[in-house]
């Protein structure tokens, strides 16, 4: 598969569902509760049927687990050795509290692993994407386009960390590291503040899903970054249970 030809197609979906989650941002929209008491709005299902509907027209034949649509049964997905990936909204509580740093995820597994990811974040009129092998770049605000690579920690090893989710066990991992500085980032957002040099490592000593991560797992890999499990090895996707275990992103440094 041609990666590559795909590519702008893919950041233009994830632009159009950017758009959809704008309009309904910038009004009074109610959020709802998941069974799993995570939150949910109308932006987030806006989102899915834009990526959902446009990568079934693109690409008929790759499946597609999006977190609005996870009931794909495991004798079903077990057979997938490539599919995309999807998180409509990453960081709906970011969403929600109308801090724009909120992202729209999309990435293509290959046996295992992220080989493709496309991450926008529309309140900051920012977007990121990366394919394995070929390099990750970044689209600013004003419209232009850099390429990224990871970068060797300072002094002070700048450790990015969830605005919602720092809990004792992360603070331990931070406090381990020695010298460090403490940037706060919401959403996909922390592994592309690696990618980008603005970070150095993203410890997640707690729970996320496949969804929240493979995007903006394959542009930091394709920034010259990894994403391990605790015990080193490369955090994997396609697993029969979606729960992510803990793991550390980071640059090639770690």
């Amino acid at each position: 598969m041609n990666h590559e030809s795909l590519l702008d197609k893919i950041l233009e979906i994830a632009d159009i569902a950017g758009e959809k989650v704008m309009a309904i941002y910038q009004t009074d929209f109610e959020v709802e509760t998941k069974e799993d008491n995570s939150p949910i709005t109308e932006a987030d299902i806006a989102s899915h049927h834009v990526i959902v509907d446009g990568l079934k027209a693109l690409t008929p034949d790759i499946p597609i687990l999006s977190e609005e649509s996870a009931n794909a049964p495991w004798e079903e997905r077990k057979n997938w050795d490539r599919f995309w990936l999807v998180d409509p909204i990453d960081g709906t509580k970011d969403f929600t509290n109308r801090t724009g740093e909120f992202t729209v995820n999309i990435a293509l597994i290959e046996n295992g692993e992220p080989v493709m990811g496309v991450v926008t974040a529309p309140a900051l009129n920012e977007a990121y994407w990366g394919i394995k092998g070929q390099g990750a770049w970044k689209r600013e605000a004003d419209g232009s386009t850099r390429k990224l690579q990871v970068v060797n920690p300072p002094e002070a090893i700048r450790t990015v960390a969830s605005k919602n989710h720092l809990n004792q066990e992360t603070r331990d991992f931070i406090d381990q590291l020695g010298n460090h500085e403490l940037v706060q980032a919401g959403s996909s957002l922390k592994f592309c503040r690696i990618a980008e040099g603005k970070a150095d490592i993203y410890p997640r000593l707690g729970p996320t899903c496949e969804w929240d991560t493979g995007a903006a797992h394959a542009v930091l890999v394709a920034a010259g970054g990894k994403v391990n499990q605790l015990d080193g090895t490369p955090l994997a996707y396609g697993k029969e249970h979606v729960l992510n275990p803990y793991f550390v992103a980071s640059g090639d440094w770690y």
